[in-house]
């Protein structure tokens, strides 16, 4: 019955979603920015210059662009492209109006094509078709491509791919650690399923909520990771029931009663540090969250109704064939028969836990110390792979034009005060002109009657340059209000070059808050849990230190350069302005995730015998292997997002893959048993006013009698120790 009512729910969503869904809409920008404001005023005033503007780039080989052959060719192909739907504006270099389109030598030459939305707005087939026609136009000796935000948006590759071999390397893992071809499937298609059903109701969801179209793709990403880790642990307590001799109605119960209920608090808390994604209060980042929560949601739901409806159809077939005939042979075994190595290990992090603790300390440390580095901004297409044309026009114009031509910014203006808020404009533009570090300033074509006027600026130097951002500041705060002085002149400096500074800007104000309300709602459900000041306050560091490795990584290798080769990416460069606000939420969940299964074990045997010791070495014994088995799965998945060839996503996956391998390896292995014991009863300890002021959550189940193998488990931890 729960499979069937799964079933209709599975294409229920889909038909519903694919015939009522709404659209995404990726509104990328921060309200009351200056760069959004000039988006706006563009927007209000010529809305069919308000999009995103990117370039025609041609090159010859031979000869110059202005060969008349040249010209008519390449005139043909502006119109053509003037003519489609989604353009707003075509300014050729052959033409009165615009100057410096031509490169010095003759060889290189661009034309501005400005569309009527912003590049995430448009629709990419119809984006397509201007690469298309711009294709259409090569000839032998004659080199057409195109750059900008809207053709990168249009080229990037076809979505799926990515989650395809994420899913596979996960399948890989989970046949290796059970040895059971049921046992590794059950944890992919509750993923699946969780991940389908979720997925396909955003569409109605974006009915009511502004979602970016990556949305659902990072939302399946994210969903295909934890839901396989949810399962993983459900699935991994049922083996044991089963070969400690229960049932299999009763190992189902049993699984749940204890792994689910860790499931549970463990996908509360990822959907609860997303959703502090809206202290930030960034449109973009609130639809990521929404389509992330929604996800993990159905994934946390399948996991504690789906998935025990498998367990229960499947019966015995989740052990392989060797272990239900060893069962059948020798009867029920120990929980840690098999796991002689999880059982040492415990062993000795009980005895060495000051040499262990100091060890991790010291790695983390050196893993997180490029962080101090770190630069949010903008990257540019000069790190997108050779093969595509983005990458190819921003080589041509950096050779012919220099690196600025591949960021322009906006001056946008406001005229309503007659010929003196003119002259002030002209005295602007000219200064504009001969700051140092702007190659040049062209006037856009806007209708006659209007009061707005829009320049392009381009600077000297590449989009992502710290130069770059000094010279937004400079004309922000000198140059423009020097000019706005004694007028009713208004100008605001736009462009995606300051729409992603201004990101960065606000990204980095705001992190702070950001990273302190995580930390704490972390620390407070942590302390509900398990009736502990102490196990909260480790936690909450050690998710500062996960966070800390995780940035330390992509600044070594994005910003420094460290092995970017190898990721087929150009230079570096700063970090995407998004990335921190999008990583740390959902660092912060995984990251409570390990430690709420970890813990929890310990904690069960704390309440069962008040041993300290004792409780840390089993609970470590007993999980360790589970948790680096689903943390490997977590590293394959999020190492998946390489292969989408986008410098965002692939940033975000070595970053996060990163960061799990440390949290789960080194702190979750390492530091935290090992500051346990050190702290002995204390991690245990809750004042009593606390105690009784706090909501009650149990994540253990009531006390029942020992488990079968429970006497010969602590025989053999006792004689290892």
């Amino acid at each position: 019955m729960v499979l069937l009512l799964w079933l209709v729910a599975l294409f229920g969503s889909a038909t519903v979603g694919a015939t009522a869904g709404g659209a995404y809409s990726n509104a990328f920008d921060v309200p009351g920015t200056e760069s959004t404001r000039a988006t706006e005023r563009m927007e209000k005033a010529f809305p069919e210059q308000a999009g995103d503007t990117d370039r025609v780039v041609w090159e010859v080989e031979n000869g110059s662009v202005r060969d008349a052959a040249v010209r008519a060719r390449i005139t043909d192909l502006l119109d053509d492209i003037t003519e489609m739907p989604e353009v707003g504006s075509v300014l050729s270099p052959y033409t009165d109006k615009v100057a410096g389109g031509i490169s010095k030598d003759g060889k290189v030459a661009y034309a501005d094509v400005t569309f009527k939305k912003q590049a995430f707005d448009l629709d990419k087939d119809k984006t397509k078709d201007v690469v298309e026609r711009a294709e259409e136009a090569r000839t032998d000796g004659l080199r057409v491509e195109l750059g900008g935000q809207a053709i990168e948006y249009a080229q990037q590759p076809a979505e799926g791919f990515a989650e395809l071999i994420g899913v596979l390397a996960a399948g890989v893992v989970l046949l290796i650690a059970f040895r059971s071809f049921i046992a590794m499937l059950l944890p992919i298609l509750n993923a699946l399923f969780g991940v389908a059903t979720g997925g396909s109701l955003l569409g109605l969801v974006a009915h009511g909520v502004s979602l970016p179209d990556s949305a659902p793709v990072i939302g399946s990403l994210v969903g295909l990771g934890v839901g396989i880790d949810y399962a993983l642990f459900v699935v991994s307590r049922h083996r044991k029931n089963l070969k400690a001799g229960m049932d299999v109605g009763e190992s189902v119960e049993r699984a749940l009663n204890t792994s689910g209920r860790a499931v549970l608090f463990a996908g509360g808390t990822v959907c609860i540090a997303l959703l502090a994604i809206f202290t930030l209060g960034m449109q973009f980042l609130n639809g990521i969250a929404v389509a992330t929560v929604i996800t993990v949601l159905f994934t946390m739901l399948s996991s504690v109704t789906l998935l025990p409806a498998l367990l229960a159809l499947f019966k015995m077939k989740v052990l392989s064939r060797s272990e239900r005939r060893a069962l059948a042979a020798a009867g029920p075994v120990s929980e840690v028969d098999g796991y002689a190595l999880s059982v040492r290990w415990s062993a000795f992090v009980g005895r060495r836990p000051r040499v262990v603790a100091a060890v991790a300390v010291a790695a983390m440390v050196v893993l997180a110390l490029p962080t101090f580095s770190l630069r949010l901004g903008a990257s540019d297409q000069g790190n997108q792979p050779e093969s595509q044309t983005t990458r190819k026009a921003y080589d041509m114009l950096a050779d012919g034009f220099g690196p600025g031509f591949n960021g322009p910014l906006q001056l946008v203006a406001d005229v309503p005060g007659g010929e003196r808020d003119v002259r002030a404009l002209d005295g602007l533009v000219d200064k504009v002109r001969d700051t140092e570090g702007v190659v040049n300033v062209t006037e856009v074509a806007v209708p006659e009657a209007s009061t707005t006027r829009v320049y392009q600026v381009v600077p000297s130097h590449a989009p992502q340059d710290e130069a770059t951002d000094g010279l937004i500041d400079e004309l922000r705060d000198t140059t423009v209000p020097a000019a706005e002085r004694g007028s009713t002149l208004r100008v605001d400096i736009g462009g995606n070059t300051a729409v992603q500074k201004d990101f960065a800007s606000e990204i980095t104000e705001r992190l702070p808050l950001f990273i302190t309300v995580i930390a704490l709602l972390g620390a407070v459900l942590l302390m509900i849990a398990f009736r502990s000041i102490v196990v909260p306050l480790m936690a909450a560091v050690m998710n500062l230190l996960a966070a800390g490795a995780a940035f330390g990584i992509i600044v070594a290798v994005f910003q420094w350069g460290w092995g970017l080769d190898a990721l087929g990416l150009g230079k570096e460069g700063p970090i995407t302005s998004y990335i921190p606000a999008f990583m740390l939420p959902l660092l912060f969940g995984l990251s409570m995730d390990y430690q709420v299964f970890l813990v929890s074990r310990m904690h069960e045997e704390w309440v069962r015998g008040k041993d300290n010791a004792r409780a840390i070495r089993v609970g470590l014994s007993d999980t360790s292997r589970v948790i680096n088995c689903a943390a490997l799965i977590m590293v394959c998945v999020f190492a998946s997002f390489v292969l989408s060839g986008d410098q965002a996503a692939v940033m975000t996956g070595v970053a996060l893959a990163g960061a799990v391998a440390v949290d789960a390896f080194v702190l979750r292995m390492l530091l935290v048993p090992a500051l346990m014991h050190v702290m002995g009863n204390a991690n245990w300890w809750l004042p009593g006013w606390l105690d009784k002021a706090l909501p009650r959550v149990a994540l253990e189940a009531p006390a029942e009698a020992e488990p079968v193998g429970a006497v010969r488990r602590e025989k053999d931890l006792v004689g290892d120790r």
